[in-house]
């Protein structure tokens, strides 16, 4: 339909006299111009939505030996200078437009490039342990921010992708072989599925006895169960995978002592022990705060005030302790084990006595151990009464 022109003025489309070629030429170069200006500007966009990993591939595969250790000998000599360029990049506030497959990516990056430049700083040192506060202090710069390895690793965790955990490194020998390129979203699924598996296709770290249907792996399958349930159970993960037919999920597991040796390509870290460890994890206020956690969660897991149940846990532990010594005592000497046996039983439940009045959520075997020790008591109870009232009879 033809749309006339408004009085008193020309009609907008009114052409009065015939467009020539240049005019034509000249409003097409233009529109390609246009149309190219805007593809460059898509372009930046989508380059300004991501970081570039690009130094830290490089760095990977000249320091990354094809058996997964790290030679940081070499990097502390000749490689810092680049490690810090990337992790300059790591610092800045990150693109506000990142996507869940590039920040999971940067995050993965993020953790393996710290924690290697945390062992540099380090260097020469036995274990990543041996270092001060190595998880749980927040000295990293992330996307602005000041984060803890742990707090990196609790931020990928919340993801919800349970393969992360084939992907990060924390620089120990039992840790899952670090990858010779930068994690990237274009290809990080692909990546994710081909590091689980080469990992668990490395017997000196996962081990799979199809003739015995045995399976040992890795701690980090039992650390973490819980994360691996979110894609059907380590069983499952296995199954999927391992080595071609070498499990299937009716397969027994056990898992492997967890080597926190150095991951250095020369002998640094070959004579760490587990012994080592402990002390290292103690050293570093580890057991003290599991201490504390367990003795907080203790009010939590039951309802009632920690400082109490904890209190009377704790505190019971010596009375407990003399109840044994007693009845050790006693039956040596051939004398009656029921007061000493009693004592024990009581000490052994006398938080659970609390939580029988002012808890909940309380354990099935307190039931059982208070209605054995009330049974025991009345057994050797009547027992005594009638030998005393044989004994007047006769």
């Amino acid at each position: 339909m033809k749309i006339p022109a408004p009085k008193g003025r020309k009609h907008l489309l009114t052409v009065e006299r015939p467009l020539s070629i240049f005019t034509l030429n000249r409003n097409t170069t233009m529109s390609r111009m246009l149309g190219l200006l805007g593809w460059l500007a898509v372009g930046i966009s989508v380059k300004g939505q991501d970081i570039d990993h690009g130094k830290w591939t490089a760095l990977l595969q000249k320091y990354v030996t094809s058996q997964s250790r790290v030679n940081y000998a070499q990097l502390s000599s000749d490689g810092t200078g680049d490690l810090d360029k990337y992790l300059n990049e790591i610092a800045k506030p990150w693109p506000e437009r990142m996507d869940a497959d590039a920040t999971e990516a940067a995050l993965i990056d993020a953790y393996n490039a710290l924690t290697v430049r945390w062992i540099v700083s380090n260097f020469p040192v036995a274990s990543i342990w041996r270092t001060h506060g190595p998880f749980r202090i927040a000295r990293h710069k992330v996307d602005g921010k000041l984060e803890s390895l742990d707090s990196i690793e609790t931020r990928l965790r919340n993801m919800g992708d349970p393969r992360i955990h084939g992907a990060l490194v924390c620089a120990a020998r039992s840790c899952p072989p670090l990858r010779r390129e930068a994690y990237a979203k274009p290809t990080l699924n692909d990546q994710l599925d081909d590091n689980l598996r080469a990992w668990l296709a490395e017997p000196s770290r996962n081990q799979f006895l199809p003739d015995r249907q045995l399976a040992k792996v890795s701690k980090i399958f039992q650390w973490y169960a819980g994360d691996f349930q979110k894609i059907g159970g380590v069983p499952a993960v296995l199954e999927r995978f391992a080595p071609p037919n070498s499990f299937a999920i009716s397969n027994k597991l056990e898992y492997q002592k967890y080597n926190w040796g150095l991951n250095d390509s020369g002998s640094v870290g070959a004579a760490y022990s587990g012994f080592d460890f402990y002390i290292d994890y103690v050293r570093n206020g580890y057991l003290v705060s599991d201490i504390k956690g367990w003795f907080l969660g203790l009010g939590e897991r039951y309802g009632v005030n920690p400082l109490i149940f904890g209190s009377i846990y704790v505190g019971a532990i010596p009375f407990f302790s003399l109840s044994i010594a007693w009845l050790v005592r006693n039956l040596r000497r051939g004398r009656s084990a029921v007061a000493p046996l009693l004592s024990a039983a009581f000490f052994f439940v006398s938080a659970y006595l609390y939580l029988l009045v002012a808890g909940q959520n309380i354990p099935v075997w307190v039931y059982i151990v208070i209605a054995g020790m009330l049974a025991f008591g009345v057994w050797s109870t009547v027992r005594k009464v009638l030998s005393q009232v044989g004994r007047r009879a006769a």
